[in-house]
């Protein structure tokens, strides 16, 4: 896979997500992506965007300022 931006090569690895909603603040680790190893361009696929969503609107409705999750185990 190439990277859109710089056409740098990109590998499978692990990321930390940040979001800053409305009320909170998530921070999900370990989050499976596509990175360019040359400008560090990150990518998700569908199945793992879809996942953030579910994640980020329990964590939303969970009432709390930060929220520090591990993708795996949420």
């Amino acid at each position: 896979m190439t990277c859109c931006y710089c056409g740098g090569d990109m590998i499978e690895t692990t990321t930390t997500y940040f979001e800053q909603l409305e009320n909170t603040i998530v921070v999900i680790k370990n989050v499976p992506c596509h990175k360019c190893k040359q400008c560090g361009e990150v990518l998700y696929n569908a199945i793992v965007v879809e996942r953030l969503e579910q994640i980020t609107e329990q964590l939303e409705q969970a009432l709390t300022e930060i929220a520090v999750v591990n993708y795996s185990a949420a």
